[in-house]
């Protein structure tokens, strides 16, 4: 009676510790430097792998005291069970977070390279922003002193035209007065003339 009691307890803890277990899942070797896969259930059976704690496997077939597992390389064997657990294994976990760790400072790095990169761009598009207001600012004083200078222009050339006129006027008025001036002494020439024949008849 007490030994159908034993095996019936030994079945129930085997099906609670398997409940979770299905085909192709993953478990781990736990608890040991090293264990034996063989070809079959059982110690008599040819070993065909040793398997270290930590090892990854995937459930083929599950039986009592033996488990068939797959390794990731694809080789099949079997395995005592009580060696078997779904928790990752520690060493697993700090591996895996010493790579995500590496991941993320290697990311880390890229993004602080981007980050110089972006502030060299940014800097350069800084200068050529400053060197275009500069620009415009420039050619905005131009334009303002382009539109001064032909103000300037047209004013000087319609005082030239005015000089221009004034000096035929005054080349007019010059010309008029020494015509009246040659008039003048004409005329004057001609009454002496005229006294003087007048002077002589009389005398004669």
């Amino acid at each position: 009676m007490k030994k159908t009691v034993h095996c019936l307890l030994v079945i129930s803890f085997w099906l609670v510790f398997f409940a979770g277990y299905s085909f192709a899942e993953d478990i781990y070797v736990t608890g040991v430097t090293n264990i034996t896969m063989r070809t079959g259930p059982g110690v008599e059976h040819k070993i065909v792998a040793m398997l270290k704690s930590g090892t990854k496997l995937e459930i083929v077939e599950y039986q009592k005291d033996w488990t068939q597992v797959k390794t990731d390389l694809g080789k099949t064997g079997w395995v005592l069970s009580r060696f078997l657990t779904q928790k990752v294994p520690d060493a697993l976990l700090v591996e895996k977070l010493e790579n995500d760790n590496q991941n993320l400072l290697s990311k880390l790095e890229t993004l602080e390279e981007e980050n110089k990169t972006l502030a060299i761009k940014n800097a350069t598009l800084i200068q050529i922003e400053e060197k275009y207001n500069k620009l415009k600012q420039e050619s905005s004083d131009f334009l303002i002193l382009d539109a001064k200078y032909k103000k300037m222009m047209q004013e000087f050339e319609a005082q030239k035209s005015q000089i221009e006129t004034l000096e035929n006027n005054l080349d007019n008025e010059e010309k008029l007065w020494f015509l009246s001036g040659a008039g003048v002494l004409i005329v004057g020439l001609f009454l002496g003339l005229s006294t003087r024949k007048k002077r002589k008849s009389s005398l004669l």
